[in-house]
């Protein structure tokens, strides 16, 4: 075979070498041991969790040694693509605080010596090494239609082959002469070249997962498709050529991609590139509610696989960021516990240490670990996250807080900014119905007591506390004037009295409060009463302490 005059017909445009791109990618200029990442996801127009997941995992493990961590946008795959899709994969990132300064930053825009790094825009740089690998014998064209792969397929499952594919005996274009190719392209016949593989059957590759340790897997026997009919390449050719010119060292993904590893070690080794180091993550799974499994998260029926989901709920990015760091790595939040206030991406991440489980996503964890969040926020903080996320998905509810802000802001720092701050909000569409007693659009009045107060008690404690609040009192006054009442209405003003001897009160001093608390909110659990009362003002507390007294009556 005349591989000169066989890669001259079918690539006649490509005029560089490998050795052209050698020199316009050197090495990067980095510390030794730096690695190089990247997230490299297709512009379907939505972003997973598990991409954030694999964007966070790719950036931390360059950051701490010091190297660099690139996004990639693979869109060979034209039929998945859709317009703009670019923009909700960069947008998605950073509305979670996840940015990278190299690679695609947004719809047209890159940054970085290394680009394109939108594969589309690297075709010339793919047919430049699929040449190369014609004029070694190890690529040829495949003439083979639709319908003739199908009928391969079918060959094969009535043989019971072990191996499904385009291989051997079943590789009908692997031993076309020149003449035969000239003839098919002249006949205007379509042609995908595929890889020339050496593998063999009987034979065996070892490769070390950084995550998984050491993998044995059978040898690539497969001729892969390179360029599709387009002269587009495929996702295993395109990664192969980007990953070696961009110069990653770790090939982070997810699990799913295991299987892949053999021939796209058949594909560096072919192409004289040096194989990279893979990590292979495990998959974001959750609790299947109908049957009890455990299964991958579903873009059809799981909402939170889409980080949209997170961002239209109102759970701020660190919440987020926080708990997916604690299903990546199980010695984080020993070292949240000891360094509360670093931000979690300086987390020392060691890829080593990750689990090779699947990973379980949590709702009701993440609702934990987002209200000790929230709950470390000042409360302008937590006034403006909240403002700007009703300003997009709850516009009545904005204009009702934003009416009077500073007293808005008071309302959300009650209880705040002390030593041990309530932990009520888990994420930002819950504020509304959290402070809606502040509120007379929202407030809806339910004056249930508990069963072991009377209504008639009820309207005696409303009515002389009506009596006798005074919104000047410091705190230790207000609740000495609640305890003052208790004994002339039957109740004890000691809780430990109560307890020692029940059938001797009606109640104790908390009864009363819960009471006035049920009057003024129409709940029994809120924060600070004292500080409540203060914000309501003396007219409000009035209307609502006769309004309670009435119902009761």
């Amino acid at each position: 075979m005349d591989y000169q005059k066989l890669a001259d017909l079918l690539l006649p445009d490509i005029d560089k070498t490998p050795e052209y791109y050698e020199e316009m990618y050197p090495a990067r200029n980095l510390p030794e041991g730096a690695r190089v990442t990247r997230f490299a996801p297709s512009p379907t127009g939505y972003l997973h969790i598990g991409g954030l997941f694999q964007a966070i995992i790719n950036q931390m493990t360059a950051k701490v040694s010091g190297g660099s961590a690139y996004l990639r946008v693979e869109d060979t795959d034209k039929k998945r693509e859709i317009d703009d899709g670019v923009s909700a994969i960069t947008n998605g990132l950073a509305t979670f605080g996840v940015s990278f300064k190299e690679g695609v930053t947004g719809f047209g825009t890159e940054a970085g010596d290394y680009g394109p790094y939108t594969q589309s825009k690297r075709v010339e740089i793919y047919q430049t090494i699929a040449k190369s690998l014609i004029l070694k014998g190890l690529a040829y064209p495949c003439f083979c239609t639709a319908d003739e792969l199908t009928a391969l397929r079918e060959k094969q499952e009535a043989e019971g082959a072990l191996i499904r594919g385009y291989f051997g005996k079943y590789a009908k274009c692997r031993d076309l002469t020149l003449e035969e190719i000239e003839a098919k392209i002249a006949a205007g016949e379509k042609w995908v070249l595929r890889f020339r593989s050496d593998g063999s059957e009987d034979k065996r590759i070892f490769f070390e997962d950084v995550i998984r340790g050491k993998i044995e897997m059978p040898e690539n026997i497969i001729d892969e498709v390179l360029l599709k009919s387009d002269g587009i390449p495929t996702y295993h050719f395109a990664h192969t050529c980007d990953d070696h010119f961009m110069h990653t060292t770790h090939v982070i993904r997810a699990e799913e991609w295991i299987s892949s590893v053999p021939k796209h070690i058949a594909l560096f080794k072919a192409c004289g590139f040096k194989v990279p180091k893979y990590a292979h993550t495990p998959q974001v799974m959750k609790i299947d509610e109908e049957t009890g499994d455990k299964r991958k998260l579903s873009k059809r029926k799981d909402p939170e696989a889409a980080v949209s989901y997170f961002v239209e709920e109102g759970f701020p990015k660190e919440s987020l960021i926080e708990y997916l760091l604690t299903i990546i790595s199980s010695g984080f939040e020993d070292w949240r516990r000891a360094n509360p206030t670093v931000p979690a991406m300086d987390y020392p991440f060691n890829l080593k240490k990750m689990s090779s489980s699947g990973c379980l996503f949590d709702l009701v964890k993440l609702t934990d670990v987002s209200k000790n969040v929230i709950s470390l926020m000042k409360a302008q903080e937590v006034y403006d996250r909240v403002a700007q996320w009703a300003q997009a998905y709850d516009t009545e509810f904005y204009n009702e807080l934003s009416a009077d802000a500073q007293r808005s802001v008071a309302i959300l720092n009650i209880d705040r900014e002390n030593p041990k701050p309530r932990k009520d909000i888990s994420k930002w569409n819950e504020v509304k119905d959290y402070i809606s007693y502040f509120f007379d659009k929202y407030y809806v009045k339910d004056y249930t007591l508990p069963e072991n107060i009377s209504k008639e008690d009820a309207v005696a404690i409303v009515n002389c506390y009506a009596q006798s609040f005074d919104l000047n009192d410091d705190k230790d006054m207000w609740f000495g004037r609640i305890k003052d009442m208790c004994e002339p209405l039957g109740f004890t003003p000691n809780v430990k009295e109560y307890k020692k001897n029940p059938d001797a009160y009606k109640g104790h001093v908390g009864d009363v409060s819960t009471v006035i608390r049920i009057a003024l909110t129409s709940r029994r659990n809120t924060p600070d009463l004292y500080s409540i009362m203060a914000l309501l003002g003396e007219d409000e507390i009035k209307a609502r302490l006769q309004d309670a007294a009435d119902s009761w009556k």
